[in-house]
């Protein structure tokens, strides 16, 4: 069994805590912590399980695994101070934003030798897998386009977005990580086009709201990438793989498969309204993944150097808004 604890008790770490607790096998949740006291004694209460300091984590000897899931700024020392407690290691992405912090946590990770995933959870989506598995199978032949499309139902805060790196790295970083993940093969030019068409505090806070961008593989593939901070219709997101013997598609999924026609309108279901409820299934299966990985060993399924690309990526795509060119990156 093993014994795992989250640091950080915010919306995605209260989700992970309730998803080990409650929905993944050979697995125990033993400890909360977070730098709000209070939350996580409430969350400690809610799962039945011990809340404690950050630190306390590292030294606890019933504790296997940490979950970093506190901001992005603390995820290098956290990673740094479990590597060298010898505690495998769950970290949300990004793991940085900056390429250099990801390298001196990576180093710590490797010095220590201990297992390390980062949690890109859309890897463990099944309908995204089914297209991975396509392109894997040669079922679709050789691939020649991916097309994603990521939009949010609504903006997130704009003290948020002063915060989070921007768009590329709280947001599309996901997309290029499916991008490297379904086409399989890494990539080697960024271009990108943003704009502010959805609300103006966003461009005043230094980020863009709408995007566009193209990446070129090493195997000559090409993936576009769209982005919408606010899709009014709900929680919009499709990938696909077309390629040389057919196509591979991971549509959006609605609350059931009913749909009702009359003379004047069609009606079908919404879509999700945001990842939680969109994404369950992936956070389940990547943490059924994770717990497999450090009890019987063999490669992470997202692994350092997959936390470091899509980092690269989003600081890529970031130039190349700012100067309207291409960015050559070195196979990523």
């Amino acid at each position: 069994m093993l014994k795992i604890a989250v640091a950080g008790v915010g919306r995605i770490g209260k989700m992970h805590a309730e998803i080990i607790a409650r929905q993944t096998a050979n697995a125990q949740l033993v400890a909360v912590a977070d730098i709000n006291e209070d939350a996580a004694k409430s969350i400690a209460g809610q799962l039945q399980v011990e809340h404690a300091t950050v630190d306390q984590l590292f030294s606890a000897s019933n504790i296997d695994a940490i979950a970093i899931c506190t901001s992005t700024d603390t995820h290098v020392e956290l990673i740094e101070k479990a590597a060298k407690a010898g505690k495998a290691i769950f970290c949300e992405k990004p793991l940085s934003l900056d390429v250099e912090k990801v390298d001196q946590s990576l180093r710590a990770v490797d010095a220590a030798n201990v297992p390390f995933m980062v949690g890109f959870n859309r890897r463990f989506d099944p309908g995204h897998k089914s297209v991975r598995d396509a392109v894997q199978s040669k079922a679709i032949g050789e691939v020649h386009l991916a097309r994603i499309t990521s939009r949010d139902p609504a903006p997130p805060p704009i003290e948020y977005i002063k915060v989070s790196g921007g768009i590329f790295m709280d947001m599309t970083i996901h997309d290029f990580d499916m991008a490297r993940y379904v086409v399989g093969s890494p990539v080697v030019e960024v271009f990108a086009m943003g704009a502010v068409l959805v609300d103006p505090r966003i461009g005043e806070a230094g980020d863009i709201d709408t995007a566009v961008v193209t990446l070129k593989h090493l195997n000559g593939a090409m993936t576009v990438i769209d982005n919408s901070r606010q899709a009014v219709y709900g929680y919009d997101q499709r990938v696909e793989v077309f390629g040389s013997a057919g196509m591979a598609i991971s549509d959006n999924p609605r609350s059931h498969n009913g749909s009702v026609f009359s003379e004047t309108k069609v009606q079908d279901q919404n879509l999700p309204y945001f990842f939680l409820e969109r994404y369950t299934a992936s956070y389940i299966n990547e943490w059924a993944a994770f717990v497999e990985y450090v009890l019987n060993g063999g490669p992470s399924p997202v692994s350092g150097l997959d936390g470091k690309a899509p980092v690269i990526l989003g600081l890529a795509a970031k130039e190349s808004v700012r100067t309207g060119n291409p960015v050559k990156v070195d196979g990523v």
